[in-house]
């Protein structure tokens, strides 16, 4: 497989943006410096900024899984639990 594209799309509950912004933030340095992360970042809608976008490229599935199974982002999803209203992640290929 190539590598491989995820783009996550997080809407956090309206009072609580600047805390899952933090949390978000808290994620980049460490996540970066994973083995096969080749990119890992975070956007922030202009127009609702309750909703934030994570695009990550990985250089294979697995280095993925391994990511989404560590300390880190286990640790995140169990403090923004309360804080989140949707998280949809999709697993994406390059094809042009």
């Amino acid at each position: 497989m190539a590598q491989l594209t995820i783009v996550a799309n997080i809407k956090a509950k309206p009072d609580n943006i600047d805390f899952v912004k933090a949390e978000l933030l808290n994620l980049i340095c460490i996540t970066r410096a994973e083995k096969g992360c080749v990119n890992y970042d975070l956007h922030q809608d202009n127009e609702n900024s309750a909703r934030f976008m994570l695009y990550e490229n990985w250089t294979s599935w697995q280095d993925w899984q391994d990511h989404r199974h560590n300390d880190h982002m286990s640790a995140f999803r169990a403090s923004t639990e309360d804080a989140i209203e949707e998280f949809l992640v999709f697993q994406m290929s390059h094809i042009e």
